[in-house]
């Protein structure tokens, strides 16, 4: 019994060399992009309260556009993994095609919504408990801050495209390395920008975006100058410019597929943002709280997140290449490993993480609340690591309709309203409503238990 429960859950040497090889330049990857947010993040921490907390909230309306581009890359990157594994490369040309396009109209539509809304969408979650117009102030921190980001979203949109190709077929070490690059940059420039450096000036919140902004732009850069000059090793690149069209019954094919999921991706994200705004009735501690805590759990997540994205590439280029029963094989070895990941992150972060609030220049009340929420993040990892295994499992079938039931439409039907209820209708203090809104990721564990282990993902799409 054992050694049949080895043979099916645990690979050997082999396996997760590959796994590893794939997984590690994407962590890293993260690993440095989250760090050089969490040094930001410290950076800014370092003016006061508001300035911080009106660079979070705008950081929460920019993580909803960033949602909506995975969604869009990630909806013909069903196929793009498929058609690699395929050697179809003309096919994964048009899922390249599609890319640009779908990244640069959800980048249009955004900047269109900052500019003509980007006042009122701040002001939802400033509540000002204490009358001290501490809400204002932040509204106009997050104004300066937010004018300047948007002009970083296009180099943003363009890069995805890009890297997300790249990464499909099996090249993860040069999107790390432009991502290492940018983030060294980012670093460099916030620390010279916000706080001034001989004849440059103090720029406060301004000089945060404006490093984020030329950092963006420099990782574009380098990510496409590096795939046009290597085309061998791109091949989709060939002809990827001659040419505007997609075939018809392909891009039929993406958008069926892959329109539940890039609106999943938005939906989950808007949902996640309403949760915050929540939470942000209870004043504009809690906002600051939780700014600190979501920074510093990032930097522990991104185990948990890139494990799942490699689950898609591995499992779709099985899939893809009608190696079925290898896919099944390789999905529950990597959902094990990934789960076994996180119960030893999660217990490093229970010990270490409460350190990191002492560092920011705010209040008491403040770090202790961030303490709290970062040790509740903590506990539910390994839940959330399961649940995010078997979402990525299910979407590199094309289960994508299933996805959007399973992600977003639980997130507005579940996690949306508990929030809701329990932070403008009871008594119980914050951490023990954000402590139960999280725990509704158990529900998503059981849910994806019973659809991985019904093999309904197990589709040969291409």
């Amino acid at each position: 019994m054992l050694l049949q429960l080895k043979e099916k859950y645990i690979g050997d040497a082999a396996f997760y060399k590959r796994y590893l090889c794939l997984a590690l330049p994407m962590i890293l990857q993260n690993a440095i992009t989250n760090l050089v947010s969490f040094l930001d993040n410290i950076m800014v921490g370092q003016l006061g309260t508001e300035p911080m907390s009106g660079v979070a909230i705008v950081n929460q309306l920019i993580f909803v556009y960033n949602l909506a581009i995975f969604g869009a890359v990630s909806a013909a990157s069903i196929f793009g993994a498929q058609y690699f594994g395929k050697g179809n490369h003309k096919g994964h040309m048009h899922s390249f095609r599609f890319k640009l396009y779908a990244t640069l109209t959800v980048t249009a539509l955004t900047i269109l919504l900052f500019i003509t809304k980007g006042s009122a969408l701040i002001s939802l979650y400033l509540t000002d408990t204490t009358g001290s117009g501490a809400t204002e102030v932040a509204l106009q921190y997050g104004l300066e801050y937010l004018a300047i980001m948007m002009v970083g979203l296009i180099p943003f949109a363009i890069n995805q495209s890009y890297a997300t190709n790249i990464k499909e077929t099996g090249q993860t070490l040069i999107p790390m390395i432009a991502s290492f690059v940018a983030v060294g940059t980012n670093a460099i420039l916030d620390y010279i920008l916000i706080f001034g450096l001989g004849p440059i000036p103090k720029l406060g919140v301004a000089g945060a975006a404006l490093a984020t902004v030329i950092a963006r732009y420099i990782e574009a850069l380098i990510v496409i100058v590096w795939a046009h000059a290597h085309k061998e090793k791109n091949r989709y690149l060939a002809g990827a410019y001659r040419g505007l069209g997609i075939p018809k019954s392909e891009f039929k094919a993406i958008i069926i597929k892959g329109f539940p999921l890039m609106l999943n991706e938005i939906l989950w994200a808007a949902g996640m943002t309403t949760v915050t705004q929540c939470y942000s009735i209870r004043g504009l501690e809690v906002i600051a709280g939780l700014n600190i805590a979501t920074t510093i759990t990032n930097l522990f997540n991104i185990i948990y997140i890139q494990l799942g994205a490699c689950i898609s590439i591995v499992v779709g280029q099985y899939l893809g290449a009608g190696k079925l029963k290898e896919a099944k094989d390789a999905d529950n070895k990597m959902i094990v490993f990934s789960v076994f990941c996180c119960v030893v992150v999660a217990v490093g972060m229970l010990l270490i993480g409460g350190f990191f609030p002492q560092i920011y220049n705010t209040s008491e009340q403040i770090k202790a609340l961030a303490k709290s929420f970062i040790a509740v993040s903590a506990i539910i990892m390994p839940f959330c690591a399961f649940s995010h295994s078997s979402y990525f499992t299910l979407r590199s079938g094309g289960k994508t309709m299933v996805t959007f039931l399973f992600d977003s439409v639980f997130t507005w039907v579940v996690v949306v309203p508990s929030a809701f209820i329990l932070a403008h209708y009871t008594g119980l203090g914050i951490v023990s409503v954000y402590f139960l809104v999280q725990a509704t990721e158990l529900i998503k564990v059981v849910i994806g238990y019973f659809m991985v282990k019904s093999n309904v993902w197990v589709v040969q799409m291409v």
